[in-house]
């Protein structure tokens, strides 16, 4: 594979993992050359190679050695190993997916060594500038040469900005990944086991925005101490580090009404969302997850907006913010009400990873050229 590979893969993070692990298997299918290389933003074996190990891809050729999470530092990091990971393999173009610090370090790697660029997940926007997600999606989206939209709404974000690559709607992989993972991690999971609550939330909360700000995070951790419904709370290694720095780990970590949970992989938490009754999360992937026919649940977005909206739209999800009184009502309405939720998602059928390789295939097997003179144009 390393012999001029035709695709760059690359990842960095657990979610990048999860959603890039159905075109690797197309790309398999297909037998289109390819390197995988995980960047190392993630560089905790719980939030990476334990992914990577548990959905049984190949082990990647190349891994960054990561020694920072300061946001710049580490996504110049990430851009110098990859140009030099590129240099080595010369590859058609590079397939990156999301938003994070690795999504943008590696579109400006490929960039600037005239690498083609397809961009998973284009055209998001939260038109919130005081995420830095929304500036990472931005950029790169205007980098890339092709740009696989999750929904036409993306797509249309794309086209009133004027971006000059390809837009192709595809679906998204998350409902891909779902579809494909869920039978086994049903089979395999024996996380129910450890759950001491018969009906409960699962939570997650990791974004910077309320993690880092310490009166957010003190009305997150109130809400779900006082929540009507019992929660399960599966911790991310930063969340933790600042429920620790503002004295909110003891309180938290000693309520009934909470269990909190180490890391844990992703079989073990498909099986808590399939499971639960409400999910309230400050997670991109997860309000796209909860939409899948599988999944099916209704989730509270603690945050001021999002970028997913066609969850929000199809009923799947609601924005409810971050203030302890809003988050215990809408607790409370979703109980009350019992939400019909929709049959299908809209982020697609399960088949964008097909669609997404396919694509790639046509525009790779057109072009001739060698990869250092960027052959595949918009």
């Amino acid at each position: 594979m390393l012999n001029h590979p035709k695709i760059l893969v690359a990842v960095g993070t657990r979610p990048e993992i999860i959603k890039t692990a159905p075109i690797i298997r197309a790309l398999q299918s297909c037998s289109i050359p390819f390197s995988f290389l995980h960047c190392g933003q993630h560089y905790d074996h719980n939030m990476s190679q334990r992914f990577i190990e548990e959905l049984n891809l190949p082990a990647p050729q190349f891994n960054h050695k990561i020694t920072t999470s300061q946001p710049a530092q580490q996504t110049v990091q990430i851009f110098a190993k990859t140009a030099k990971t590129i240099r080595q393999t010369q590859p058609q173009i590079l397939l990156t997916e999301g938003d994070t610090n690795t999504t943008l370090a590696t579109a400006l790697a490929a960039n600037k060594q005239k690498i083609s660029i397809g961009h998973i997940e284009a055209g998001l926007r939260s038109f919130d500038l005081r995420m830095p997600e929304e500036h990472n999606r931005r950029i790169v989206d205007h980098l890339s040469n092709f740009l696989f939209t999750p929904t036409a709404r993306s797509a249309q974000n794309l086209t009133r900005e004027n971006v000059w690559g390809k837009i192709c709607i595809t679906g998204n992989t998350i409902i891909d990944a779902v579809t494909q993972h869920l039978p086994i991690a049903q089979e395999k999971s024996s996380i129910t086991r450890t759950i001491q609550f018969e009906e409960y939330a699962l939570v997650t909360a990791h974004r910077q925005e309320n993690v880092d700000n310490p009166q957010v995070l003190k009305n997150l951790v109130e809400a779900f101490i006082e929540s009507p419904l019992p929660i399960i709370y599966p911790i991310h290694p930063r969340t933790q580090k600042a429920l620790k720095k503002t004295n909110l780990w003891k309180k938290l970590s000693t309520s009934k009404n909470v269990q909190i949970l180490p890391p844990i992989g992703y079989f073990d938490f498909l099986v808590l969302m399939k499971n639960s009754r409400l999910i309230i999360t400050d997670s991109g992937g997860i309000q796209e997850e909860a939409t899948a026919p599988q999944i099916r649940k209704p989730v509270l977005v603690t945050r001021l907006s999002t970028e997913r909206p066609e969850a929000v739209e199809a009923g799947f999800a609601k924005v409810v913010g971050t203030e302890k009184v809003t988050i215990l009502n809408e607790i409370n309405n979703v109980l009350n009400a019992k939400p019909t939720l929709p049959e299908t998602s809209p982020y697609g059928n399960g088949d964008a990873a097909e669609k997404i390789v396919h694509i790639i295939e046509q525009a790779i097997n057109s072009s001739p050229l060698a990869p250092q003179t960027n052959p595949l144009p918009p």
